[in-house]
């Protein structure tokens, strides 16, 4: 990499603490640095307001405050119709199609990195930078751009990188991934900024009260109206009726409606016939799945029988799998212990060690 002091980094800039000290980090290195905050949607258009997101006003003040500070400029960028169109709107359809999307994943591939990237070049910056614990090195043999998990593992956030591209990757700085947590913090101290002690938000930005049912009939006219009374089915018999099935996931076992005197989780969501399958918990488990929008990192193609760690969901430790090539652009991914509620919509993501093998959305669950 070439001198410091030769290279413009745009850093995305949320007015959290992790963003705010990778922007210091980088300042300190001699970086030329342009702070950039995203605006990715409106409140009045989605019927939700989060005063702590990352593009609420409290965000884009804190960061333009902590980049005044640090002495480089600062803007905003409305993406609201990109980011309508690409995480929005794949959100509202993947949970009518009956499943359970990951949109901070869709999110960062096309909107934090792939749109970012694009304002970036127009400024005449080499490199984005992000707050986001993970780690990017450049593999030599391979030719290739390889992602890591951060060497804080409660915060690693390699999990929702996976749709990540070469190009993407290439263009990237991760000052926070050889640090941890409190080490942050600590620099945020050292550094003067007072967002030192910020909290963190843990909510889909967009859907700040966690509330997906609220925000989906907020945003789908008549939604309530279309798909209620359907039947919740459990081998083979109806047992009750639903409220909507895009109001319900896999693995839930809350607010189903019926008592049988045991519990009963969602096994399946057929949202053609309006029907929500529920079953015991043993249900819940399958020893494969199929997975498809695939992006590899660390390999050019899958070669089948290659084993993996495989994660289905930011909180699982993950369980060793084989991966097999299936059908177009697919992967079949078969673990050597039965997975539980593993969820359509949802990101499985393959690791070796720490490097990210690659990714997919899960498809449906299956048993081999």
């Amino acid at each position: 990499m070439r001198n410091p002091k030769d290279i413009t980094v745009v850093v995305a800039m949320s007015g959290g603490v992790d963003s705010s000290v990778a922007a210091a980090i980088l300042k300190e290195q001699g970086y030329n640095l342009i702070g950039i905050t995203i605006k990715t949607y409106n409140y009045e258009d989605i019927g939700v307001q989060n005063e702590h997101s990352c593009c609420s006003l409290e965000g884009i003040n804190d960061a333009r405050m902590v980049a005044t500070k640090l002495g480089f400029p600062h803007y905003v960028v409305d993406l609201t119709k990109e980011f309508h169109r690409e995480v929005i709107d794949y959100f509202i359809k993947d949970y009518l199609a009956g499943r359970t999307p990951n949109p901070c994943v869709i999110c960062n591939r096309k909107i934090k990195w792939e749109a970012l990237i694009k304002k970036a070049l127009s400024l005449g910056a080499d490199y984005i930078a992000t707050g986001h614990y993970a780690r990017i090195k450049f593999d030599e043999t391979k030719g290739r751009y390889i992602l890591m998990r951060g060497v804080d593992s409660s915060k690693d956030q390699s999990y929702a990188l996976w749709g990540l591209t070469q190009e993407s990757l290439s263009r990237t700085i991760f000052p926070l991934g050889e640090l941890t947590k409190q080490e942050v913090r600590e620099l945020a101290r050292k550094y003067g900024l007072k967002i030192a002690n910020k909290p963190e938000s843990f909510e889909i930005c967009f859907v700040p009260d966690n509330d997906y049912t609220k925000f989906l009939e907020k945003n789908v006219d008549g939604l309530a109206e279309k798909v209620k009374g359907g039947d919740i089915v459990m081998d083979g018999k109806v047992i009750g009726k639903h409220r909507g099935y895009p109001f319900y996931t896999i693995g839930q076992r809350k607010g189903l409606g019926v008592a049988l005197g045991y519990p009963v989780y969602v096994i399946g969501i057929d949202p053609v016939a309006n029907v929500v399958e529920v079953g015991t918990e043993d249900k819940l488990y399958h020893n494969a799945l199929i997975a498809g929008n695939v992006n590899l990192i660390s390999v050019d193609k899958i070669e089948d029988g290659m084993k993996v760690l495989a994660k289905i969901r930011y909180s699982d430790e993950g369980t060793l799998a084989m991966l097999k090539n299936y059908g177009d652009d697919k992967i079949l991914v078969e673990f050597e212990k039965p997975k539980r509620a593993i969820t359509p919509g949802q990101s499985v993501v393959f690791y070796d060690g720490d490097v990210v093998v690659g990714g997919g959305i899960i498809e449906k669950a299956i048993d081999v």
